[in-house]
């Protein structure tokens, strides 16, 4: 009895000490200087984890976000200027400083613009859809799920809507012409930066003829918004097909219940959970897939996907995913029905291996010219260029004369 409630009571304060230091992580600020006297200020409302990583402790690669922030905060030190950095769910914090540059995700402009001095330049940098947008998506794929299984499940994705791209002068975007489409109601420039990708892989020694029966699903929570659960109904109607899906599949213990015969009793869909993209574990099954079938509902660049096309896997999704596709090497889904994703696979497979290598291979060469670290900070540094010249700001560093 003692011990029971002296582990209680450890519980209790655990949980507590959880809790505090969650929010004391929520409302801190990282203050960086430049190599030389400052030129002004930024504030970059994003995420910190990146900033208090340990010496030696590696950047995560679960997220793009994490190198991007870093890289962006890198660029404006790089013009000279002091960055402050807070997370994008800091709900206390009130700018105290002159600031040149105001920098949102997400809600802190709108609440902090009374207290931001009126030269300050307010950009928006968007790496989802319009949050409305992004719900509503959402919204619409659980009501066609019930209408389909009589199954009702509770939202993962959804988010406080925004007024950033309303309050702020102009915005950058991660996502391809559908996420842009999601902002263009407000009337502000728009300049996209596409999304990087966490690492680089070799062109595969992969047998094409082996593995064109073979298709992949990974993603990140939300898996009805990301569009599982329509895969799981096409493939176990193609027992001839097999899927293997790579994602946090326990976390959401209601999906979990209401297709635990798909996930793990069906013969030809194989639930790994989630992979390091950087692990051996996620090149063997990379390398033994032909396919990444993705039909998300909304997406703010299409992470997942872009990574999945470095490794040599076609792409095989929905417009929603925002990402740039051809019929060199990928498959837009039109309507994202479980007889469409049937179709397409089996249009896909039936192709000659040769012409499916040849796919594979634009398909890794697109994203290796268009979607890296490289090129996400050369367009990110001329989109900041572009803006400080748009306003009139001199400096030295500038590239464009």
């Amino acid at each position: 009895m003692k011990t029971n409630l002296i582990k209680r009571v450890t519980d209790n304060v655990t949980v507590l000490t959880d809790k505090i230091q969650g929010r004391l992580e929520r409302r801190r600020m990282i203050s960086l200087g430049p190599n030389q006297p400052a030129v002004g200020n930024v504030l970059l409302s994003y995420v910190v984890d990146p900033f208090t990583l340990k010496p030696g402790q590696p950047l995560p690669t679960s997220h793009t976000q994490h190198w991007e922030c870093l890289q962006m905060a890198k660029t404006y030190l790089d013009f000279g200027y002091n960055v402050d950095v807070i997370w994008f769910y800091n709900d206390v914090f009130i700018p105290k400083k002159h600031y040149n540059f105001f920098i949102e995700t997400r809600w802190n402009l709108q609440r902090c613009l009374p207290f931001l001095n009126q030269d300050c330049i307010k950009i928006f940098h968007a790496d989802t859809a319009h949050l409305l947008f992004h719900n509503a998506a959402e919204a619409n794929r659980l009501l066609g799920l019930q209408q389909r299984r009589g199954i009702t499940l509770s939202p993962k994705r959804f988010e406080q809507p925004n007024k950033a791209i309303e309050y702020a002068d102009c915005a950058t975007v991660l996502g391809n012409e559908f996420t842009m489409n999601t902002f263009r109601y407000a009337n502000k420039p728009l300049y996209r930066v596409p999304i990087s990708a966490p690492t680089l892989y070799p062109w595969p020694d992969k047998d094409f003829a082996a593995c064109r029966e073979n298709f992949l699903w990974f993603g990140s929570a939300g898996f009805v918004h990301k569009g599982l659960d329509l895969l799981l109904d096409a493939f176990s109607q193609m027992p001839d097909y097999n899927l293997t899906i790579c994602g946090p599949i326990n976390k959401e213990k209601d999906f979990e219940t209401a297709f635990y015969k798909e996930l793990y009793q069906t013969p030809n869909i194989h639930t790994v959970g989630w992979v390091d993209v950087t692990s051996q574990k996620f090149l063997d099954i990379v390398n033994s897939c032909l396919a990444i079938v993705y039909p998300s509902s909304s997406e703010g660049g299409g992470g997942c996907v872009i990574n999945c096309m470095h490794t040599g896997l076609i792409p095989i999704v929905s417009y929603e995913s925002s990402v740039d596709i051809s019929d060199d090497y990928g498959v837009i889904l039109k309507e994202n029905t479980v007889e469409e994703i049937k179709q397409s696979i089996e249009n896909i497979s039936q192709l000659d291996p040769s012409i499916l290598e040849q796919m594979a291979k634009n398909s890794w060469e697109f994203v290796r010219e268009n979607h890296t670290r490289e090129h996400f900070a050369q367009v990110y540094r001329e989109t900041v260029e572009k803006i400080m010249l748009q306003y009139g700001i001199k400096n030295e560093l500038l590239t464009y004369v």
